[in-house]
C-alpha cells in the first residue's frame, strides 16, 4: 500500500495516511528538542502489511462508531442484519475503516479523501438505510494536525448516522517515561452504564476510576468506558493525554457535536485511545427504545461539517 506524505515545511511536522486502507492517518511526527517525535501508535509493518484496521493509527468510524448489538437494528419499518460481526457477535466500527478511499485533492500540507458507500463499498449498501458521502481533509499547521469532516446524503432517503475516530496516542512519549505514570484528562461528568461493552441506556455520574476530570494515571486500572456529559467552551471540547516526566502532552480538540468519548487502554500497554463520538455505542437501537443516544439523521441532500484537531505541546501546571 502507498502512503501519502504531508508536511509543514516551517515546523517540520509530518504525517502519513493510507488512502488504500480506510484513509488511516497512522503516523504524526512532531519536532521536539531537535528530533521528530511519533505521537500515533501503529505496528511497524502496518503501512506495508495492513494489520488490524481498528487497532492502528486513527481508524475512521462511520456510519456508526463502536458496536451495534447482535449486528441487528430496525429502521423505518425494516429490519437490518449486518453480516460482519466481532467475537461477541456484534457489528463494530462501521463500513469505511478497512476499504480503499479516493484521493480528491492534495498539496504539500494537506490531503483530501472521499468515500461513498455506493461507489466504494457497494456490497455494504444493503445494510444501511441510505447512501452517504464522507469526506476528510487532513492538514498540518505547525505542531497541529487537523481533520475537517464533511458528511453528505446524496440519495432520496434519510440517513441515520454517527461519526467517530479511534486514535491510538503513544504513551509514553519518551524512553525515560513509562505508560503507567502517564495521565489522561477528560472533563466528562457522566458515563454510560455498560454490560458486555454495550450501554444499557442508563447514564451515571462519574466516580472512582472513570472520573478523569482532574486526570488519572494509566497504570491505576484498565479503561474501556463511554463517557458523556462533556462540557464545552467556545464551541469545542478538549481532552488530554500527558507524559509528565517528558513534559509533553497531546491535546485533542473537537467540535461540540462530539458529545461522547470512549477512553480505552489497549492491552499492549503502549498507547491510550481517546475516541470522540457524535453518538453512543449501539445508538440506532437505543434511539428506537426512546433513549437520547445522539443518533443524528441527515435529510436527502443534507450536509454536515465538523472537525478534530490534535496538537502536541508542553505540559503546563
Amino acid at each position: 500500500m502507498e502512503s501519502i506524505f504531508i508536511k509543514d515545511q516551517q515546523s517540520g511536522a509530518e504525517a502519513r495516511i493510507l488512502a488504500d486502507y480506510g484513509f488511516n492517518c497512522y503516523s504524526f511526527l512532531v519536532p521536539v528538542n531537535g528530533e521528530l517525535l511519533e505521537v500515533i501508535d501503529a505496528e511497524p509493518d502496518f503501512a506495508s502489511q495492513g494489520g488490524r484496521a481498528s487497532g492502528n493509527g486513527i481508524p475512521i468510524l462511520f456510519p456508526f462508531p463502536n458496536r451495534i448489538r447482535g449486528g441487528c437494528y430496525h429502521w423505518a419499518g425494516r429490519d437490518y442484519r449486518l453480516p460482519e460481526l466481532d467475537s461477541e457477535g456484534n457489528a463494530i466500527h462501521g463500513f469505511v475503516l478497512d476499504r480503499s478511499w479516493r484521493v480528491t485533492d492534495s498539496g504539500e500540507q494537506y490531503v483530501v479523501g472521499e468515500f461513498q458507500l455506493s461507489k466504494d463499498a457497494p456490497d455494504r449498501l444493503p445494510y444501511w438505510p441510505a447512501d452517504f458521502v464522507l469526506e476528510l481533509r487532513y492538514e498540518i499547521d505547525g505542531n497541529a494536525l487537523s481533520c475537517h469532516v464533511r458528511i453528505s446524503n446524496p440519495g432520496p432517503d434519510p440517513l441515520p448516522w454517527g461519526f467517530g475516530t479511534h486514535p491510538y496516542f503513544k504513551m509514553p512519549l519518551a524512553a525515560e517515561s513509562n505508560t503507567g505514570d502517564c495521565l489522561v484528562q477528560v472533563p466528562a461528568t457522566e458515563a454510560w452504564e455498560l454490560v458486555d461493552y454495550l450501554p444499557t441506556g442508563q447514564r451515571v455520574p462519574v466516580d472512582g476510576h472513570i472520573d478523569l476530570r482532574e486526570g488519572r494515571r494509566l497504570g491505576e486500572r484498565p479503561l474501556d468506558d463511554v463517557l458523556t456529559g462533556i462540557p464545552h467552551e467556545n464551541g469545542h471540547i478538549e481532552t488530554l493525554a500527558m507524559d509528565e516526566r517528558a513534559g509533553l502532552q497531546v491535546s485533542q480538540k473537537t467540535d461540540s457535536i462530539f458529545r461522547e468519548l470512549v477512553v480505552y487502554t489497549p492491552p499492549h500497554g503502549r498507547a491510550v485511545c481517546l475516541e470522540p463520538y457524535t453518538c453512543v455505542t449501539d445508538a440506532v437501537n437505543l434511539a428506537s427504545q426512546g433513549h437520547d443516544s445522539g443518533l443524528l439523521v441527515l435529510p436527502p441532500g443534507g450536509e454536515v461539517r465538523t472537525w478534530i484537531t490534535i496538537e502536541v505541546g508542553q505540559v503546563y501546571a
